[in-house]
């Protein structure tokens, strides 16, 4: 591994002058392909999300679900989710006052 990065594979690419410059002001030279590597790697995340949202958009129905009509009925909802899952129920209870 070099500069930390995963198996790596020379390319050329061609940028404007200006944003190299940018880049080793920021990154510095010796830096700049692991700033521009990881630049990328954020990019392609945010695209690979975009797609999943786009895909998957309207694939609930509003009607199906009026638990999620407004903002503050998500937060119940949510809430009420939360409970479920930290409250240890009846047993641990009886248990506690063993």
């Amino acid at each position: 591994m070099r500069h930390g990065m995963r198996m790596a594979r020379r390319t050329n690419l061609l940028l404007p002058e200006d944003l190299v410059r940018e880049v080793d002001r920021v990154a510095g030279p010796r830096g700049r392909s692991r700033y521009v590597a990881e630049a990328v790697e954020r990019q392609l995340r945010r695209d690979r999300l975009r797609k999943a949202f786009e895909s998957t958009f309207g694939a609930l129905d509003p009607a199906d679900h009026p638990e999620w009509s407004t903002p503050e009925k998500v937060e119940e909802w949510v809430r009420e989710r939360r409970a479920e899952e930290t409250d240890a129920g009846p047993a641990a209870t009886q248990a506690k006052q063993e």
